[in-house]
């Protein structure tokens, strides 16, 4: 009897997160909302504000970026997080004066395909 199972990497595969990561990096700097997506599900994100004296504002969802719910980094913070997300928004903080910002994105990304956790999380509590 042959089986069809085939056991590949997932969302809920421990192994995926235990094993070494591939590098991901991003340097940009916009007067615009953007979004980095990345070609696999991440195990670890860590965004940098490089400017000294703008704010910029960090979502894992359109929705989130434009409602309350947002990560805020003043000038030269960071943020890191073991989180498994396949895109992250960045724009400058209007609200709090700034027109630009400038960041490093830098991701552990695993062997998970992307296409695994299409959503990213858009529209869940407490994301956006």
């Amino acid at each position: 009897m042959t089986s069809n199972f085939m056991y590949t990497a997932g969302l809920n595969n421990v192994g995926s997160y235990q094993v070494s990561t591939q590098p991901h990096l991003t340097f940009i700097s916009s007067s615009a909302t953007v979004q980095i997506s990345f070609p696999q599900v991440t195990k670890f994100i860590v965004v940098k504000n490089i400017v000294s004296d703008g704010y910029m504002k960090v979502a894992f969802s359109q929705n989130g970026l434009s409602g309350t719910n947002f990560l805020l980094l003043s000038g030269s913070e960071s943020f890191s997080a073991d989180y498994r997300v396949t895109s992250v928004f960045l724009s400058p903080a209007a609200e709090f004066g700034g027109t630009q910002f400038t960041a490093s994105v830098i991701a552990g990304l695993t062997g998970i395909p992307a296409s695994h956790l299409s959503s990213n999380w858009s529209g869940s509590a407490g994301v956006g």
